[in-house]
């Protein structure tokens, strides 16, 4: 990058802005893309990361066989822009949302998680207000102790609950292994496949997920595909994580130096509005392209504070600098849209369709 598209983006969009390489994001999706086909399984791409059908478009039409949603807002987005295979991993509850899925499923190919009776219990009426079978997988806790049932034999009752409901059809397995607990998630996988084959069911899904766990993909004997979703863009975390460089970081947020009121400090107007408070553990806030000594030390909601003590360069009042930040989901969904950009030209827009849709 020369200073000229940076001035470009300030004198047209201001800062702080979210600014997408269409380049590096079309490399993105051949990439993991790739992955999935060597490794023999199935790409589902999680739209949490960039939450515009346009992209979810791009990942299908490169070989994705559907989606994955985590809320029935953002799926309510894609199936309104055509889209037709979803999975929200999600446990949803409540007459409303029963309704609104029920809306869904009569016009895309819906899938579901659960892992309680409580979820189970409620998914007949959405089937039922669409008129036809819905899909239904159950999700496993692997080591991660989020969500999911903690053991195959809890998987094997709730699976067998799901398939005596009336209107529902059990699909198969959700698992979010750990970097590291994919041994512990095939014994898991493997217990709970011979029990629900004993009552006569079977798994057709049986879907992973994780960017992090690009390293693993494929290692489930079993398994049938992944959800990935902030490798679209990346971020620091997934370079710590080791499954992404630099290059691969294809969103940028563009900030300027307001303030240098002293020689080791400095003021950026990306404060935790724009790159918000999520560390991803790692130390500081994002990196600065232009000065990775320097530190985003902290926030207030618009400014960030610079800690310059460690730079070598040291930034200027004015000056525009790129951003990787922490953890890129997070960053994404404060943005009313990205400046999309190929090479040192801006190319145009794209909405956050899916902004905010937290029910």
């Amino acid at each position: 990058m020369t200073t000229t598209l940076a001035a470009k983006i300030a004198r047209e969009y201001g800062t702080p802005c979210a600014v997408i390489d269409m380049d590096r994001v079309e490399r993105n999706i051949a990439r993991i893309q790739k992955a999935c086909d060597d490794a023999g399984i199935a790409s589902r791409p999680h739209i949490k990361t960039h939450k515009n059908p346009t992209i979810a478009k791009m990942q299908i039409a490169a070989g994705a066989k559907g989606i994955t949603c985590q809320k029935l807002g953002e799926a309510e987005i894609m199936a309104n822009a055509g889209i037709d295979d979803i999975l929200i991993s999600y446990n949803l509850l409540g007459e409303e949302k029963m309704a609104r899925l029920g809306a869904l499923q009569a016009k895309a190919n819906m899938t579901v998680a659960a892992d309680n009776s409580t979820v189970v219990a409620g998914l007949p009426k959405a089937a039922a207000a669409s008129g036809r079978p819905l899909s239904v997988v159950v999700e496993c806790d692997t080591g991660r102790k989020r969500a999911g049932v903690e053991t195959p034999a809890e998987a094997i009752a709730l699976a067998r609950e799901i398939a005596a409901s009336k209107g529902l059809q059990f699909a198969g397995f959700m698992l979010y292994p750990t970097e590291t607990g994919w041994a512990d998630a095939q014994k898991f996988y493997d217990e709970a496949l011979a029990g629900v084959r004993a009552h006569g069911l079977d798994a057709k899904i049986v879907s992973t997920g994780g960017t992090p766990n690009l390293k693993n993909l494929g290692k489930l004997k079993g398994g049938t595909e992944h959800r990935f979703g902030t490798y679209i863009y990346n971020d620091r975390m997934q370079v710590a994580a080791g499954v992404a460089s630099w290059d691969d970081c294809a969103l940028h947020i563009y900030s300027t130096v307001v303030s240098r009121a002293a020689p080791e400090r400095g003021i950026l107007d990306a404060g935790s509005k724009t790159l918000t408070t999520d560390t991803g553990g790692l130390d500081g806030h994002g990196l600065i392209l232009e000065h990775p000594e320097a530190k985003i030390a902290r926030f207030a909601e618009e400014h960030g504070f610079l800690d310059l003590s460690r730079s070598n360069t040291r930034p200027n009042v004015g000056d525009v600098v790129r951003i990787v930040p922490n953890h890129v989901c997070v960053v994404v969904n404060m943005m009313d849209e990205v400046v999309m950009v190929r090479g040192e030209e801006i190319i145009g827009t794209l909405p956050v369709a899916a902004r905010g849709k937290l029910r």
